[in-house]
């Protein structure tokens, strides 16, 4: 579909997982791309989709794989110290996050981990919900920091992913359907969401907080169009509506 970077190009062991995993999906979607050329072909990034079914992060790998770029993940930093599946996380370059992303010790962590991704001119795929919408009508919710911050500290590109279709495979919460096979999933990529004002800035007070809503304002927008309807004026809170949440990244 699109020119293939040098991290997909080259082999690596996104190559057998690849094989493996592109045909399993596409037994179950058929993936329409639209906006592919907003995805960097080269260097640093941040893709930031909106999370409505528990199989989406395998669709939305195969669809970066297909635009040309290696799916990389932010994963919880518990993960990377379990027997064999640490080794795999970090084999494919994986990003580490503490659930807590607090205070400077997170702060810190997203400077390092920023200073990697530009090293290694590597993208990473982080949920800035955090977890899959509470929403009742799967609209995305309010973002938690992770994206923004990473993106501040690194000054690297978030670029806004929306996704529609997997809700029909598998349900939120639901299980996975697998007849009739082939559902339409499409997934659209949208420009980078404009920061340059707030560049330096992410210690302010309140500035990762409009980073991350212009971020999910986008991802909504994008979300809207594939869906035909408005976005919700103001994105679902879950603190509002008496459901619990986990640690804000």
């Amino acid at each position: 579909m699109a020119k293939a970077s040098r991290e997909k190009s080259r082999p690596s062991i996104f190559w057998p997982l690849a094989a493996v995993i592109v045909p399993v999906v596409g037994a179950l979607a058929r993936i329409e791309i639209r906006g592919a050329e907003n995805l960097p072909r080269e260097g640093a990034y941040v893709l930031a989709p909106n999370h409505h079914s528990e199989i989406d992060p395998l669709t939305v790998a195969v669809a970066v794989w297909k635009m040309g770029r290696a799916p990389r993940f932010m994963a919880k930093e518990s993960l990377f110290r379990v027997p064999v599946l640490g080794s795999a996380l970090r084999a494919t370059g994986m990003v580490p996050v503490a659930r807590s992303g607090r205070g400077p010790g997170g702060a810190s962590q997203s400077i390092e981990q920023a200073r990697g991704l530009v090293d290694r001119a590597s993208g990473v795929i982080v949920y800035p919900e955090g977890t899959l919408t509470r929403d009742p009508d799967l609209w995305p919710m309010r973002g938690k920091f992770g994206a923004a911050r990473l993106a501040l500290a690194g000054d690297i590109p978030v670029i806004p992913l929306a996704h529609w279709g997997e809700q029909q495979i598998m349900p939120r919460y639901g299980r996975l359907r697998l007849f009739p096979p082939r559902r339409r999933v499409t997934v659209v990529v949208g420009e980078p969401v404009d920061l340059a004002d707030l560049a330096g800035r992410e210690h302010e007070r309140g500035v990762l907080a409009e980073a991350t809503a212009r971020i999910m304002s986008e991802i909504a927008r994008l979300l809207g169009g594939i869906r035909g309807e408005q976005p919700p004026a103001e994105l679902w809170d879950p603190a509002k509506n008496g459901q619990a949440e986990t640690g804000r990244l």
